[in-house]
């Protein structure tokens, strides 16, 4: 918990134009491909999802009322740390990530959509937002794919659009959103523990900042 603290700490005094100057060294350009919302049946894309990210997402899912929304349409748990029980999946595993479809993408992904595909854009989580880069923070998470390039604490991951030119305005607004993230992650990581404890239940339960969770998002009930 201690190093998580510091490390939040070391997120906390990030300088947005010391990471801009990375992000401009490395160069990037969305190319509109699609690739980072892209995954396969045996591979599914996996991104992290915040729970007051999903809610916002909700909205977008054409839900009406409360009776329509559904979490599911939205997020599934991390797959890490899950079994196949003899009822399906099973165990525990901590945080979300976005809804896939059938063939593996994000389930927002549509290449017929403006914005390079992604039918939430304006609402995306900050893990789109910021993708293909990442802080070499302990606690923080990193995009699909190991970092292909890197520049001080900045990572940069598989994607096309890197080494390309990019204004000085948006690479400080990328930066600015990386350090937004990497808070993020790393606040939710310690509530995450402070929250923890483990339990005895049958099928999946997520642990996120909020509490325990059923993969509708429901908080679990302990036993008395």
């Amino acid at each position: 918990m201690n190093s998580l603290v510091d490390e939040l700490e070391a997120a906390r005094d990030l300088e947005v134009d010391a990471l801009a100057d990375a992000i401009e060294s490395i160069g990037f350009e969305c190319t509109h491909c699609g690739a980072c919302c892209r995954g396969t049946e045996a591979d599914e894309h996996t991104a992290t999802v915040f729970p007051d990210e999903i809610r916002t997402l909700g909205p977008s899912q054409g839900a009406e009322n409360d009776a329509e929304y559904d979490w599911r349409d939205i997020a599934r748990p991390m797959p890490y740390g899950l079994r196949e029980g003899s009822d399906g999946l099973e165990g525990e595993t901590f945080e979300w990530a976005l809804q896939t479809d059938g063939c593996g993408d994000c389930t927002f992904y549509d290449p017929t959509a403006d914005g390079g595909g992604c039918t939430v854009h304006e609402n995306r989580p900050l893990i789109c937002r910021t993708y293909p880069f990442s802080v070499a923070l302990e606690g923080t998470s990193q995009p699909m794919g190991e970092a292909v390039d890197e520049a001080g604490i900045v990572r940069a991951h598989e994607c096309e659009g890197l080494g390309r030119d990019i204004d000085r305005k948006e690479a400080e607004t990328l930066a600015a959103t990386l350090k937004r993230r990497a808070i993020r992650e790393l606040e939710e990581a310690i509530a995450v523990l402070e929250r923890y404890q483990s339990v005895d239940a049958d099928g999946v339960v997520v642990h996120d900042s909020e509490g325990a969770k059923r993969p509708d998002g429901t908080p679990l009930e302990r036993p008395q």
